[in-house]
């Protein structure tokens, strides 16, 4: 992961570097379904992964994509376009449903 980790607010987030969306190595990242060994390619597939793991959307926010999981404190919460969906947010879920998914460099 490339960029600066800032606390703000009692939140702690990535910040990642302006114009970095391939992370430190310089090549891109992808997040993969382990048991799949699916490369998420669309939010199509990865809500799928998601709604078979529990998760719930939220459709509070019109400008984010958000997922709850009930009988926890977390929330993923990801860019309306998925052309923006960067490792940041692939790391968030990995963190959030540990040994389901995977950040892989291409």
């Amino acid at each position: 992961m490339s960029g600066v980790w800032v606390f703000k607010n009692g939140v702690v987030r990535l910040v990642e570097k302006p114009g970095d969306c391939h992370g430190a190595t310089g090549r891109r990242k992808v997040l993969v379904h382990l048991s799949s060994n699916e490369v998420i390619t669309s939010y199509a597939a990865l809500e799928r992964k998601l709604y078979s793991l529990g998760w719930e959307r939220y459709y509070d926010d019109p400008d984010l994509l958000q997922y709850h999981k009930r009988g926890t404190v977390h929330l993923i919460s990801l860019p309306k376009d998925f052309n923006r969906f960067k490792s940041m947010h692939m790391y968030d879920i990995v963190v959030k449903n540990r040994n389901e998914f995977e950040v892989r460099d291409t």
